[in-house]
């Protein structure tokens, strides 16, 4: 294993070419006055795995692809998306 560092995150936007937006959500309690804090940070990732909005990914950063790609999709943890076939009779 590697000492890059690894996230885990959200697919919230797949509309780019082999380019996601994982929205990253840290918690985490204020030192001083002890109140629970919730950020978030939306980066850009390299997808060559074809992941779907709502999928959650772990990403790794990786060498600059781009003007803002630092991160690589490494693996999709959930798929949100569940496949729903229909079937459709024939001879209607």
């Amino acid at each position: 294993m590697n000492n890059r560092r690894r996230l885990t995150g959200v697919v919230t936007s797949n509309k780019m070419m082999k380019t996601v937006v994982v929205e990253i959500t840290r918690t985490y309690r204020h030192p001083l006055y002890g109140k629970v804090v919730h950020t978030h940070s939306r980066v850009k990732a390299h997808d060559e795995l074809g992941c779907q909005i709502g999928d959650e990914v772990q990403i790794v950063e990786s060498r600059p692809l781009s003007r803002e790609k630092r991160w690589v999709v490494e693996t999709i943890i959930k798929r949100e998306g569940k496949l729903v076939v229909d079937t459709i009779e024939e001879g209607a």
